[in-house]
């Protein structure tokens, strides 16, 4: 076999099952090994190699696999950068195959000759070119361990001749020669004792202790659970880590900061202990304040202890593992009114969100779509969320229970992140439905054209459900409000203005299930027939632009911004008005007002 082949192999030896990437001369030897490796690895072709770097990150993130994608060379490698980026601010595991130019023209600026070394520096902990066939054993091996060991990217580039040059499997007993081997497998990581003593002790002493939880505590759900009814605390949630704790529970709070709950702002100012588990949460204004609480972190990663927060005592370690050794020295707390604090606050918020969620605007309220759907999300469901309005209505009125999964691009934020996630999930776990909350756009920028790739491959998966929830608003909305929030900026049209797409008709055209509503006694009909759906479905929302979602708690600098922006002239000044002020009349009146 050539090196292509033995690449492959080992590949699979590794455990992968499924590259995502896109064809290109840069890897023809890699492309005609793919075709005789046959079902061994499966090869989903993407539109775009972007895509195929998100669904690489998607899959790791859903599954607790690492991720592959595969490019060409020069703008191939390019493309990637935007979801390989995605991998890294995640602390996610990915591998990308990449091709390059012939080792005889590197240096001569030959045709898609792009210094891929220096390109892909940056977003990798491990990056290599293969440049003789007897090394590719030991560089593929070192890329994927050391992606899977420190939750990172690695890159294996790959030149055109090498590819084609016959293998060299079990490299030569000899000087200069390395024979590496396959496998990893994580290591148990606890801190010491003293310092599990130590964080104990001030956990104890806590009268109203909060817990902030990442998707670091994806696999510490129990432990999580346990820790947090010894110490009667709440939980809050980082984005990424939604899922990790069922939201039906009546102390957890829900997710933090401008697209986070009530109660969980007002916990995180009320609250004399903070733990935080497994998360790297970047928005240090909203947790408590410098001297208002003590602190203690656990994380894997020592790098991202003491960062946010002013912790006294900092558990590098694995979150389960680390939660487990703690129980034992915490104490049960006495009395329980400091969760029926928390309860209390829950009850209130999802009585005022329901009374938000139908005041009627001139289209449909975007929250209703989120609150129809809630109401009817099938078990172990798998949402995706994206970079916009979508994700923050998704963020505060889903409602996870256990089993379920969600995803997005959390601290690279990128818009267009939330189909191929979607995509990935499905391919992942075909039996479950998996529902991508994004808007019109993500959509346009990138969406549309990877709607062929789902009309390629759905008859494949055991369940057709792949619902696409698109936002269309006809406004880049989520930058519309931050202008006008953050800086006082009204909306500028020709920035914020999208084209007009009907997103059901061109689903139906390309053979999937198109269903456009924009009546809202027609949301939770529309959810019904989605959900029923025999194949992949675009669920086209005509939604009202000018509905903002206001954040927990509304600062004066906000208002003075909002009402700086509509005084300069905002062209959806009046509408805003009008549906600002019903939406704060909602969180007031026992019902709010309908119409």
């Amino acid at each position: 076999m050539n090196t292509s082949d033995f690449l492959l192999e080992r590949l699979v030896a590794w455990g992968f099952k499924r590259v995502y990437g896109y064809p290109g001369d840069g890897i023809n030897g890699i492309m005609g090994a793919l075709d005789r490796i046959g079902d061994k690895l499966e090869f989903i072709q993407v539109r775009h190699e972007e895509m195929a770097a998100f669904m690489a990150c998607a899959h790791a993130k859903y599954t607790g696999e690492v991720g592959l994608c595969l490019a060409t060379s020069g703008p191939g490698a390019v493309h990637l950068l935007n979801g390989l980026y995605d991998a890294k601010m995640d602390h996610t595991p990915v591998v990308a195959i990449v091709g390059q130019a012939a080792t005889s023209a590197l240096g001569g600026s030959y045709q898609q000759e792009v210094d891929l070394q220096v390109l892909l520096q940056d977003v990798t902990e491990y990056v290599y070119t293969v440049s003789s066939p007897a090394a590719m054993r030991h560089v593929v091996d070192r890329a994927v361990r050391t992606a899977a060991a420190f939750r990172a990217v690695a890159c294996v580039i790959v030149p055109k001749d090498v590819q084609e040059k016959d293998a060299v499997p079990y490299p030569p007993h000899t000087h200069n020669m390395m024979r590496s081997s396959v496998g990893y497998s994580a290591p148990i990581v606890v801190p010491a004792q003293p310092d599990l003593h130590r964080a104990a002790d001030i956990l104890n002493a806590g009268e109203r202790v909060a817990m902030m939880v990442g998707q670091g505590a994806a696999n510490a759900t129990d432990e999580v659970l346990a820790v947090a009814d010894r110490l009667g605390a709440g939980i809050a949630t980082a984005l990424l880590g939604k899922y990790v704790v069922p939201d039906d529970l009546p102390y957890v709070t829900g997710t933090l900061g401008l697209l986070g709950t009530r109660p969980s702002s007002d916990m995180m100012n009320e609250c004399d202990t903070l733990l935080m588990v497994g998360t790297c949460y970047p928005y240090s204004e909203f947790l408590p304040k410098e001297g208002q609480a003590r602190g203690v972190q656990i994380d894997i990663d020592a790098r991202n202890v003491g960062l946010r927060f002013p912790t006294e005592v900092n558990l590098i370690g694995d979150s389960r593992q680390t939660l487990a050794a703690l129980l034992p020295l915490l104490k049960s707390k006495t009395g329980n009114a400091w969760r029926q604090k928390i309860a209390k606050g829950l009850t209130s918020w999802h009585a005022d969100e329901e009374a938000r969620c139908h005041v009627k605007g001139e289209q449909i309220n975007p929250q209703l779509v989120f609150w129809e759907l809630n109401e009817r999300l099938p078990d172990e469901a798998i949402l995706s969320g994206d970079a916009g309005t979508a994700t923050n209505w998704f963020a505060r009125n889903i409602h996870l229970r256990r089993g379920m999964k969600s995803s997005l691009s959390g601290g690279l934020a990128t818009m267009g992140s939330a189909v191929p996630y979607a995509i990935a999930a499905k391919f992942a776990f075909p039996n479950r439905v998996v529902i991508a909350c994004t808007g019109d756009g993500a959509m346009q920028m990138n969406g549309n054209a990877e709607m062929l790739t789902v009309a390629k491959y759905w008859k494949r998966w055991k369940d057709p459900r792949l619902i696409f929830l698109v936002m269309n608003n006809s406004d880049l909305n989520q930058v519309t409000w931050e202008m006008r929030i953050e800086s006082g900026n009204p909306k500028y049209e020709a920035s914020q203005n999208l084209p007009h797409f009907n997103y059901a008709e061109y689903a139906d055209q390309i053979g999937l299930n198109g269903i456009r509503v924009d009546r809202s006694e027609d949301v939770g009909p529309a959810w019904d027939r989605a959900l029923a759906s025999d194949r992949p479905v675009i669920f086209d929302a005509v939604v009202d632009p000018n509905i903002s979602q206001l954040p927990p708690h509304i600062t004066f600098e906000q208002a003075h911004n909002l009402f700086s922006a509509l005084s300069k002239g905002d062209p959806d000044r009046v509408g805003v008005l009008k549906e600002s002020i019903k939406e704060v009349l909602a969180g007031f009146l026992p019902h709010g007002p309908s119409k």
